[in-house]
């Protein structure tokens, strides 16, 4: 009986210490804005339609916007041989894309012969 305890007491305190774990290494830090009702309530009508929380739908856009903020200011480094390569691609004459040209010449949904086939 009293080894039944001490297992029982042993699972525990290792349980006990993996969630302890978990949590030291799960920092969360709490983020708190005062927002005007109809800025809240757009973002639960919009978090509802995507069937997310509030919280679940600010983080997620929040993440989303400082991606593309960091995205937009990454440093892009090459050699001064690759950088030469670059500019040279880049101030030589363009070389048409077949499909592009084609797309091009397409009408548009607006004018006469769209949706004909040639």
């Amino acid at each position: 009986m009293m080894c039944i305890a001490i297992c029982a007491t042993l699972v525990y305190l290792s349980l006990q210490e993996k969630t302890m774990v978990t949590n030291a290494e799960r920092k969360e830090h709490p983020i708190s804005m005062r927002l005007p009702e109809a800025d809240v309530a757009m973002i639960d009508r919009a978090a509802g339609l995507r069937g997310r929380s509030r919280t679940d739908f600010v983080r997620e856009a929040a993440v989303r916007a400082a991606e593309d903020v960091l995205m937009e200011n990454g440093l892009i480094r090459m050699s001064p041989e690759g950088f030469a390569d670059f500019m040279k691609v880049l101030s030589g004459p363009a070389t048409p894309v077949p499909e592009i040209v084609e797309l091009v010449k397409r009408p548009a949904p607006w004018e006469p012969g769209y949706g004909a086939k040639s």
